[in-house]
């Protein structure tokens, strides 16, 4: 159906990126790469910003934010970048000349500002742009390779006008996205330089990962047209771990599994049709080691070989959990994690379960697909109540609400700039969460579930508006009351319930572990980790999936250690099915 991917028949392009969803192979891709073009005698740089990224694991060395030349492989050099650590530099470098000048209410809402994935994406560009355009670097090296490629919303921040200006100065405060760039100012020549390596398909091949999966393949549809629409369009699309197509015998676990993969193919869309694209092998077992990347590419069967049973962990299963909130008598669940990891399905089998208890139950949804009215089209219950809040509809709403109310205070250079500053994330975050605020005030029902809950981050920010609006020149709107209501709500846990949905993977695992960690700050405390589509629970036989069955262990016992309520969901044929109860 592909060709394989092949970077031997890659042409002579300095920097190449790997990008896509967490969990779907960059760094193993990025890494087997790099190896390749070391072996055919090129000298090679690898630049990780991935927050979870695990280069040392690959490699088999320490590493550090300093490249260094690998001793396996000595026209292989790697540097490790920490995202995090560049944010809390860069946090302080534009907080920092404000602390003691401005009052700490104040100094604590920017610092607030300035906590979110926005400022790590921005501080993570901020890293690589010197691998863009230090001359050096591209004398000494063939090729530079980024694991982790800047999203689009990144770059379209960088090319914001507004953002560079001296109103920054002026507004330090400024209240979303645009705050992380405030102490940019003097490296806006650099930038540039750096956008123009990326734009230049004679300079620069972004290679979009994904798997053979909808969610995977939808987020490079998306990722690619944002990319495309910023003038990068040098773009090729791998599909990794694709399994044979005429290996179609096995048991009903693994024929299901290669169905799925096709299906998924086979909507594809037309403009990801319209891209170069390979195929990656399937690889069970984690790639570790420069000889298994070499094997992964060379070979067309990565062949996984566990003879011993496989036991399930001694964990909760989705009935239980069900049963858990049941004793509650009522109150709100949120499923939360990142996208791909199956909230929604997780979401609708809990909602299904309280129903089949006899509860009323109202389940929504933030999810601009809206998966939950496929799921549920031929569902005819009175005690259930489906609902969908759109989130172009809420952010326009937001935004004209927040423009009716500032634009009588507000100069034309102040409003060009709020409008950039509400073409934002953060924005899109606190509008729906103010629609959903409202469905919980007004809904009458025992129970609600919603799909996809706000993070830790937005909670803080919006606490921040609600605190200290007075003492932002910048005004954010009013907050309603029934933002101010739940607010607190949230934070009863008698009342209020979280679950963490994830994979029994490495990626997926670290990002719900910062999602923690970000819920934490806000004072919220997960009721339940729920490892979703978990091969180790279906038994099956068939050796490759029984490798990776075997592989996800160590993901299931991290998770179960480091809390008590811990539930393991089966693999499903159907990544919309429900989780049905006897």
């Amino acid at each position: 159906m592909y060709e394989k991917y092949d970077p031997t028949r890659l042409p002579d392009t300095p920097f190449l990126f790997f990008t896509g969803k967490g969990g779907v192979g960059k760094t193993s891709t990025a890494c087997a790469t790099a190896v390749s073009l070391a072996d055919q005698g090129k000298t090679v740089l690898l630049v990780s910003t991935d927050p979870a990224s695990n280069l040392q694991d690959v490699f088999e060395e320490e590493l550090t934010n300093e490249w260094k030349f690998l001793k396996a492989l000595p026209r292989l050099a790697v540097a490790n970048l920490d995202p995090e650590e560049a944010a809390k530099e860069h946090r302080e470098n534009t907080i920092g000349p404000y602390r003691g000048q401005l009052p700490d209410s104040l100094i604590a809402s920017m610092e607030e500002q300035m906590s979110g994935a926005c400022t790590t994406e921005i501080a993570a560009f901020d890293s690589f742009t010197t691998f863009l355009s230090d001359e050096q670097l591209l004398k000494q090296f063939d090729h530079i390779l980024f694991d982790t490629a800047p999203t689009g919303h990144t770059l379209r921040l960088l090319q914001l006008p507004q953002a560079w200006s001296g109103f920054m100065e002026e507004n330090p405060n400024g209240a979303s996205c645009l705050g992380p760039m405030s102490s940019l100012a003097g490296k806006k020549h650099a930038y540039e330089q750096a956008m123009d390596s990326l734009n230049d398909g004679r300079k620069s091949i972004l290679f979009l990962v994904s798997r053979p999966e909808e969610s995977a393949l939808y987020e490079a549809d998306r990722s690619s047209k944002e990319l495309v629409e910023l003038g990068i369009k040098n773009q090729r699309l791998i599909i990794n771990g694709l399994i044979s197509q005429s290996v179609l015998d096995g048991d009903e676990i693994s024929i299901a599994f290669r169905k799925n993969q096709q299906m998924a193919l086979q909507q594809l869309s037309s403009h990801l049709e319209e891209l170069e694209t390979y195929k990656l092998p399937f690889a069970p077992l984690s790639l570790t080691g420069i000889e298994s990347l070499r094997q992964w590419l060379s070979s067309d069967f990565y062949e996984g070989n566990v003879e011993e049973n496989i036991d399930v962990p001694d964990v909760s299963n989705v009935e239980q959990v069900v049963d858990d909130f049941a004793q509650k008598g009522k109150g709100l669940i949120f499923t939360m994690g990142k996208g791909g990891v199956g909230k929604t399905t997780v979401a609708s089998s809990i909602a299904l379960g309280l129903v089949k208890k006899g509860y009323r139950v109202r389940l929504t949804t933030t999810d601009p697909a809206d998966h939950l009215s496929r799921i549920f089209s031929e569902t005819k219950n009175e005690r259930l109540h489906v609902s969908h809040i759109d989130p172009k509809i809420e952010t326009e709403r937001y935004k004209d609400q927040v423009f009716a109310e500032s634009g009588k205070t507000l100069n034309e250079e102040e409003m060009t700039y709020l409008k950039e500053d509400l073409d934002s994330p953060c924005t899109e975050e606190i509008a729906v969460f103010r629609a959903f605020a409202d469905v919980v005030e007004h809904s009458e029902e025992d129970y609600i579930v919603i799909d996809t809950a706000p993070t830790g981050h937005t909670l803080l920010l919006l606490d921040a508006v609600q605190s200290y609006h007075k003492e932002i020149k910048r005004s954010s709107g009013e907050v309603p009351d029934s933002v101010k209501k739940l607010l607190p709500t949230l934070q009863d846990e008698n009342y209020t319930h979280m679950c963490i949905v994830t994979l029994p993977e490495a990626t997926p695992v670290f990002e719900a572990e910062r999602l923690e960690a970000d819920l934490k700050r806000a004072s919220l405390h997960p009721s339940w980790w729920i490892m979703n589509q978990c091969l180790s629970a279906t038994y099956t036989e068939d050796p490759m999936l029984k490798a990776k069955a075997y592989s996800e262990h160590q993901w299931i016992e991290r998770v179960n250690k480091r809390t008590e309520q811990v539930a393991v969901l089966p693999w499903q044929k159907n990544s919309f099915s429900i989780h049905h109860f006897d």
